[in-house]
């Protein structure tokens, strides 16, 4: 039987960092029935770019070629609570298309809960800019997570 997969939904000053490999750690732990598919993979990176030059739209290549082949997600907002407009972004394709799904949310502490839409309509989302300036500074350079 093939495996279900999960999406992992994570800001991406968190990409290659110890950090990300605690938490996938936990989720595989926690969800041994998926298969996580993580956006941080160089075929992921390079389809990004290949869409932004295409389109001038990066992020539709996860809502029109990644998201679409995934059951559910798991999503990793900021310390304070805060969503990232990418994740957040991610998150709402899934309940766009069925209100009913229960996706899950993963925190810092690596705690996991099932975040439903209810619960995601009152989540705080980020402005593109906003996000931005909690994952680069000044220079563009990662601040860590």
């Amino acid at each position: 039987m093939k495996k279900r997969v999960m999406y992992f939904g994570h800001p991406i000053n968190t990409y290659g960092t110890k950090f990300e490999e605690k938490l996938l750690k936990i989720i595989k732990q926690a969800r041994p029935d998926f298969k996580i598919e993580n956006p941080n993979q160089l075929h992921h990176q390079e389809g990004y770019q290949q869409w932004k030059k295409d389109t001038g739209n990066g992020m539709d290549y996860f809502f029109k070629v990644v998201l679409p082949k995934c059951d559910t997600g798991i999503f990793l907002p900021f310390s304070d609570g805060a969503w990232g407009a990418g994740v957040y972004g991610e998150a709402e394709w899934f309940f766009k298309r069925n209100k009913k799904t229960i996706l899950w949310t993963i925190y810092k502490n690596g705690y996991i809960f099932s975040l439903d839409y209810d619960q995601f309509q009152r989540a705080r989302k980020l402005s593109v800019e906003d996000t931005i300036k909690r994952v680069r500074d000044e220079k563009g350079e990662m601040i860590p997570f």
